[in-house]
């Protein structure tokens, strides 16, 4: 274990404009360890959603969460990752309708996903390498999020691959809005890329009458990545045995994902 001087910082920002979606959003900004001993140094930045579920910290929510700073600071301790600074954005009560790029026409929502993409791109990730040490290029830029925080996630890889190389997709609910992801990432970026998608083999939801079948579906979203052209270096699939649908499935596969992803 890390002795508890190596962690970072959780730095909470409430009442965070954003312009884009006519609201306010809460985002908590994690600086690892080696942000304030190498203050000479630039670091790449991983955005994640559903922020109040990320770190292991007091002031993040109740049950289990990722404890992403932790699984951060062991892999840069073992070596096997540098150190990034971690940007959560909390989700609020209208998630659903965020969180969706398309509309699902087996429920009544408003889609409201492009929206939070251009949060991120337009207002969010220029303050966050105006204020932090950051390196500001795709390469060293990532998305990552679960279930429809995994959606959005491959949907900001899709639609702004210029500003997202790394994208982290866990149990993402990529049938949702009628598949449209498979019609929206039609070809292959050209950009330097890194996609991680996992899910339980056996993982299954039914959300408000739309039943998602997490293994099949992703194993789906995978092969249709490998028909456009993306190869082994750029792509990895892995498919727990056990996996459900929880943060705790999360917090334990997230190690894995981050070595593979941001190493």
């Amino acid at each position: 274990m890390l002795p508890l001087g190596s962690m970072g910082h959780v730095h909470i920002v409430r009442d965070f404009p954003s312009p884009q979606e006519g609201f306010a959003r809460t985002v908590r900004v994690y600086t690892p360890h080696a942000y304030d001993a190498r203050p000479d140094h630039r670091f790449p930045v991983l955005y994640m959603h559903d922020g109040q579920n990320v770190f292991a910290h007091p002031e993040s929510a109740l049950f289990d969460t990722w404890c992403a700073n932790v699984a951060l600071e062991h892999g840069v301790d073992e070596g096997r990752l540098e150190p990034w600074i971690i940007v959560a954005v909390d989700s609020g009560a209208g998630r659903v309708h965020d969180y969706s790029p398309w509309g699902e026409p087996r429920m009544r929502m408003q889609a409201r996903g492009a929206a939070y993409g251009q949060f991120l791109v337009e207002h969010l990730k220029p303050l966050v390498d105006r204020t932090y040490r950051t390196r500001p290029g795709s390469e060293w830029t990532g998305a990552m999020g679960s279930s429809l925080g995994g959606l959005i996630s491959l949907y900001l890889g899709c639609r702004y691959p210029d500003v997202f190389g790394r994208i982290g997709a866990l149990s993402p609910t990529v049938t949702w809005g009628a598949s449209q992801l498979f019609d929206a990432w039609a070809a292959h970026s050209r950009r330097w890329t890194r996609i991680y998608l996992d899910a339980g083999a056996h993982e299954y939801t039914d959300a408000s009458g739309v039943p998602v079948y997490y293994g099949e579906s992703t194993r789906a979203f995978y092969e249709h990545l490998q028909r456009l052209g993306y190869a082994d270096h750029e792509l990895a699939l892995v498919l727990d045995p056990h996996g459900e649908h929880h943060e705790r499935d999360w917090q334990r596969r997230l190690p894995t994902a981050m070595h593979w992803l941001l190493g």
